[in-house]
């Protein structure tokens, strides 16, 4: 799936605790910008994970919670550059 940098970056950053689009988008333009871009696409498949895992009934509710955070968070660190060299 091929999404443009400006579908890549449609997400809610209210959540993110360190969102700067500044950077995001020196990222995309910058030598790793291939790499930030898999890491928005494997954020949004971890999106989907998340809602899916949110939505099982077959777990305890408090794993669940745990789990769909996790999730959630790792999202996140992708989102906000952690994982790209030189990143936080």
């Amino acid at each position: 799936m091929h999404l443009s940098d400006e579908e890549l970056l449609d997400f809610d950053t209210g959540a993110l605790d360190d969102w700067d689009e500044a950077r995001a988008r020196a990222a995309l333009g910058g030598e790793d910008g291939a790499l930030y871009r898999n890491h928005l696409h494997i954020a949004l498949h971890l999106d989907r994970w998340a809602e899916a895992e949110g939505r099982r009934t077959d777990t305890d509710a408090r794993y669940r919670a745990g789990y769909t955070q996790a999730l959630a968070d790792m999202a996140a660190f992708l989102r906000q550059t952690y994982y790209l060299p030189g990143g936080d």
